[in-house]
């Protein structure tokens, strides 16, 4: 099988998010995709398996582990399937539902959106929220009101605690292996951290013990729950167009673009994708 790789939400191979893909694993064990996973060492490796239908099925597997969808290992998809077949429309049939992807390239640059499946929020259990902020060594007074703890789903779980300051943000160190615990426990994902920069521009980081990576630098379906959540929460007017900034307090910069519709369609992630290296 080969593998490519790509940094997905930048322009830049040093930016962003690596994923590898696989644009045909068919007839690959599961054994067999969580090695190569391992091996190409990214928080993600996707596996496409082309169908006779025209659509295709998706595996998303991290060092450690299988999960049910990845927004940048999709938007990695997008760019490695448009430079190798040509831009278009795509449909995916991941273990999280069915997600449509559309590409476009200009002077060069793959564009990528994907549309998730239907977003969900949950409330935060006061215990689970208590050992969030324990394991990450902050307190409650660093939290910003206005946008209140959650649980939210965008094709995967990821609990959404905002920040009061940039600065508290910026400052993030945490116990790995207690949150890994918890987070096992609780089926989650990543932890979405944000800070509201303005009303249309957010900073986030994304802890994500469970694929043994200590950060994401950019979380297309954290992105997705994100704008979900503030939907469901009438935080924002909708419809609305946000930007998540992300990667940027460890040398990544990521950028996700993100639309939020009026209905209760599904969220829409879009970013640029380049690639790393060549095929392996």
């Amino acid at each position: 099988m080969d593998v490519f790789r790509y940094a997905a939400f930048s322009s830049d191979p040093a930016g962003g998010n690596p994923a590898g893909v696989v644009l045909d694993a068919r007839g690959a064990t599961d054994a067999e995709m969580q090695a190569i996973a391992a091996e190409v060492g990214f928080s993600e490796t996707a596996f496409l398996s082309p169908r006779s239908g025209g659509d295709f099925g998706v595996r998303y597997f991290s060092p450690l582990a299988e999960v049910p969808f990845c927004g940048h290992a999709t938007i990695a998809i997008g760019a490695a399937f448009a430079e190798q077949h040509g831009a278009g429309e795509m449909v995916l049939d991941t273990r999280a539902g069915i997600v449509k992807l559309s590409t476009s390239v200009t002077d060069g640059v793959v564009t990528a959106t994907l549309v998730s499946v239907a977003t969900r929020t949950a409330s935060l259990d006061p215990a689970d929220l208590a050992a969030i902020l324990a394991a990450l060594d902050w307190s409650a007074d660093d939290l910003d009101t206005g946008l209140p703890p959650r649980v939210a789903y965008g094709g995967a779980w990821h609990p959404i605690i905002a920040a009061r300051s940039r600065e508290r943000l910026a400052a993030l160190t945490y116990d790995f292996k207690a949150l890994a615990t918890l987070m096992a426990a609780r089926d989650w994902t990543t932890v979405d951290l944000v800070w509201r920069a303005g009303p249309t521009v957010f900073y986030a980081r994304n802890p994500f013990p469970p694929g043994g990576i200590v950060e994401d630098p950019a979380t297309g379906a954290a992105a997705a729950a994100f704008g979900g959540y503030l939907r469901e929460t009438a935080l924002v007017e909708v419809p609305i167009t946000i930007t998540i900034h992300q990667g940027d307090d460890f040398g990544r910069p990521s950028i996700l673009t993100v639309f939020i519709s009026a209905d209760d369609a599904g969220i829409a992630v879009t970013g640029t994708a380049v690639e790393i290296t060549s095929r392996s």
